[in-house]
């Protein structure tokens, strides 16, 4: 079937299987034109099929040349419905990493689950023996704790209401967005969902069935951005829980002291995923930033951020953090004359210079890519076979 982009709200409910599987060759290549990474060689990605999740098993694999495994929950084509863009990416990963020699196996499943945990420990035995490197990128709206009560994730500020001009979805015209502050029942929800408690049963779990190799990393992703943001962010509901992050990565680190480990928060860039186009104000904000970064020749997207954790960030003598002990990936966008730049953009900006003074065209391309379309060299007008199965899946 021809496969086209169907768009409801912020969310795309086709992907192409073609356009996904060349986003994720395109990825590779790039790692492979960087010099290698003497990092990882056995890694665990949870949360592995799209973003910074992905991102970063393709340099782990492609960079420093380790074996993987992923965890993820993405579901296979039925009938006429595509299947999702994480399902899609996972394939060709794996297709790709089996190409080049390397191990990878991928786990679909909960992985908030006690059952998605245990059988990757299980996998792990028979098949690594251990893992050096943990990486917890989880995005999810909703999770069942172990006690068996389910809880829900909002973006929502905290202490009053919200309001702020945006990007609309739909007609990608600037608007104005208002939303409600958030109950308390809806902050622990978003804490419980979001938090670093799922990260802390992972480690224990890995670290009680003796599959963490001396001196194991593991990583969880987080994000500060700008001040014209922190009301919907970093002081709302989504801010709260990445506080929880770090300090569950304190935590953590207690946790690895007999095997001499070492858990950091990463602190990444703002980059245009599902779960960001509907947070207010964020669009406009990553339009503005991508434009004023593509300027000054600084712009990353996901991969080129991952590559240069791994060879920068983490496998160096001595990782640079900041006072919070996080890596601060951001450190391009956060310069002092971007951010001048983003608010002289941003108290100007209107209907009428939108166009010009934003790159609401590159925000666009960057959707329309997490689900395989906008790709070069993909013939978007041809008959795909949408049904694609996933080598090596547990």
């Amino acid at each position: 079937m021809v496969v086209e982009p169907k768009i409801r709200g912020f969310i795309c409910t086709t992907a192409h299987p073609e356009g996904c599987a060349q986003n994720v060759a395109n990825q590779v290549a790039y790692v492979k034109s960087k010099k290698e990474i003497k990092g990882t060689r056995r890694a665990l990605i949870i949360g592995s099929s799209t973003g910074y999740g992905l991102s970063t098993r393709i340099a782990a694999a492609f960079g420093c040349g380790a074996d993987t495994i992923g965890v993820a929950f993405e579901r296979p084509a039925a009938g006429s419905r595509t299947a999702t863009a994480g399902w899609y990416n996972t394939a060709a990963f794996q297709k790709l990493a089996s190409r080049e020699g390397f191990y990878a196996k991928s786990i679909m499943g909960d992985a908030f689950s006690d059952e998605t945990k245990q059988k990757t420990i299980d996998l792990i035995k028979k098949d690594l023996g251990s893992v050096d490197l943990v990486v917890y990128s989880l995005a999810a709206p909703r999770r069942t704790t172990p006690d068996g009560v389910t809880y829900s994730s909002v973006i929502k500020p905290i202490g009053s209401d919200y309001t702020s001009k945006t990007i609309d979805m739909r007609t990608h015209a600037l608007a104005t967005a208002s939303v409600e502050a958030a109950t308390e029942a809806e902050i622990e929800g978003t804490i419980k969902v979001m938090g670093g408690e799922d990260w802390q049963l992972w480690i224990k779990a890995l670290s009680d069935a003796g599959v963490l190799d001396k001196g194991a990393i593991t990583l969880a992703y987080s994000y500060i951005g700008p001040k014209v943001t922190h009301a919907i962010y970093t002081e709302g509901t989504i801010g709260r829980a990445k506080k929880d992050v770090e300090d569950s990565a304190n935590k953590i680190n207690g946790m690895l002291t007999a095997i001499c480990g070492k858990a950091y928060v990463a602190v990444n860039k703002a980059v245009v995923t599902q779960a960001s186009s509907a947070i207010p104000a964020v669009p406009l904000y990553t339009s503005i930033v991508f434009k004023v970064m593509k300027e000054k020749g600084i712009h990353e997207d996901c991969i080129e951020q991952m590559q240069r954790m791994l060879a920068e960030k983490i496998y160096v003598s001595s990782p640079a953090t900041d006072e919070c002990g996080r890596l601060r990936l951001d450190d391009l966008e956060m310069r002092d004359d971007v951010q001048q730049e983003v608010s002289r953009v941003w108290d100007i900006v209107n209907d009428g210079n939108l166009s010009k003074v934003t790159d609401l065209d590159g925000y666009w391309s960057d959707f329309y890519r997490l689900f395989g379309f906008g790709v070069d060299k993909v013939d978007y007008a041809a008959d795909v076979d949408i049904e694609t199965e996933i080598a090596d899946l547990v």
